[in-house]
């Protein structure tokens, strides 16, 4: 999930010049609501150009900094949420419930470059803000925690998360009508929390309520929808449906290939996703044709450490594992563990999954104590970091006890 943003709700900005002026910016809105981002940029930098004050200077770097987050250009983002910033800072009192909005735009864009710590603490900036001035439950509080709710989840603090996403649920739930897309949202990031935990039928349940709001409220091509295809694509690869899996997933595809630019990380993880469900079904050409396209987005669009490209090597590493090409698989699986371990928590699940990853490997090469020692690192990141009764780690146990049993 991306993060949550709220466009302009909590700006407030001057129109008064001219009629004209006022029809752009509705211009700018519907154009942002239909995914137009490339003509809603053009439009804004002549907005911009154009601007006579610091309130609508404001705004229009705001819509860019938007505009830039669904391009896929994070830095360009920041830059413009960090003017809107600037601007708010100079011109109305400390803690003005206004400068949540930029806290709250600037941590999703850094959630999105795999910077959790600085996403965190925008985050925090923003609730903290709204929490001061806004009443107790008010819809734009539940905003910050879905997305306090996502870092958690990106951290693999799943029970954190699950708490973040409850609690804007139930702001929601007490202030909005029951076909409000922002409910979508938060019934989403339940599931994805549910699906983290695996308890997949409690995750079925949540998705399945965020896809009915969804598609009640949004055009057919909205990036929502995607996200939506996208979490049951994955909960059906969980569950071991390969063929439901794909077919959503396909469907993710299709509309963020219609909306976003041909290097946007969106799309990457998207063909991760496809790539992973190929292989499950053994079409392993296939597989890492899809992976090797996700990972060339990668490499352009992203930081050389972010946590995503240590997917797309894990991945690569899986198909070659899978053909019994055991050193290119090691040489991929040890590219994904060396970024987790730079980046990631030391008890995050993603470095349990490599070092189980690497055991298996050294299992098929028969170096059964290097294995053991993996399989063992594994267990002990995931007995601190999963629900007792999470199915992968009954498969670790019986990992190492297959091994030991050999040496």
């Amino acid at each position: 999930m991306s993060g949550h943003e709220s466009k302009l709700n909590n700006i407030t900005f001057s129109n008064t010049e001219t009629d004209e002026a006022t029809g752009w910016d509705r211009v700018g809105n519907l154009l942002l609501e239909r995914a137009q981002f490339d003509k809603a940029e053009a439009l804004y930098k002549i907005l911009l150009e154009q601007a006579s004050d610091e309130d609508e200077k404001q705004c229009y770097y705001h819509q860019l900094g938007y505009i830039k987050k669904n391009q896929g250009d994070y830095n360009k983002a920041v830059f413009y949420y960090k003017k809107t910033l600037e601007i708010l800072e100079r011109t109305l009192p400390p803690n003005h419930r206004h400068l949540a909005t930029p806290y709250n735009n600037i941590g999703s864009v850094y959630m999105n470059m795999g910077e959790y710590s600085k996403a965190l603490s925008f985050f925090e900036k923003s609730i903290d803000i709204k929490q001061k001035t806004l009443p107790p439950n008010h819809p734009d509080a539940a905003g910050s925690y879905i997305n306090i709710g996502q870092v958690y989840g990106k951290m693999g603090e799943y029970s954190k998360e699950l708490s973040f996403y409850k609690k804007s649920l139930e702001i929601y739930q007490n202030t909005l009508p029951p076909t409000d897309s922002r409910l979508a949202a938060s019934y989403n990031g339940i599931g994805s929390a549910y699906m983290n935990m695996g308890e997949y039928s409690k995750a079925l349940t949540s998705f399945e309520k965020s896809f009915e709001i969804e598609q009640k409220t949004l055009p057919p091509n909205h990036p929502s929808l995607a996200i939506s295809y996208n979490n049951m694509g994955t909960l059906h690869y969980q569950t071991g449906e390969y063929w439901k899996a794909l077919s959503f997933s396909k469907k993710a595809l299709e509309i963020q290939q219609e909306i976003l630019p041909p290097n946007h990380p969106s799309l990457a993880a998207c063909y991760n996703n496809i790539a992973e469900m190929y292989r499950n079904m053994k079409e392993y050409s296939e597989a890492l044709s899809y992976y090797e396209k996700a990972l060339e987005i990668q490499q352009k669009s992203l930081p050389s450490n972010h946590p995503d490209l240590a997917t797309s090597y894990n991945n690569i590493g899986g198909v070659y594992d899978n053909i019994k090409e055991h050193l290119r698989a090691v040489l991929f699986y040890q590219k994904a563990l060396e970024i987790r371990q730079k980046t990631l928590p030391p008890n995050h699940p993603s470095l349990a999954i490599s070092y189980n990853n690497i055991a298996g490997v050294y299992t098929a090469m028969e170096q059964y104590p290097k294995a053991l020692s993996y399989f063992e690192r594994a267990l002990d990141i995931s007995q601190h970091s999963l629900p007792s009764n999470h199915p992968n780690l009954k498969v670790l146990r019986e990992n190492i006890e297959i091994v030991k049993k050999k040496m």
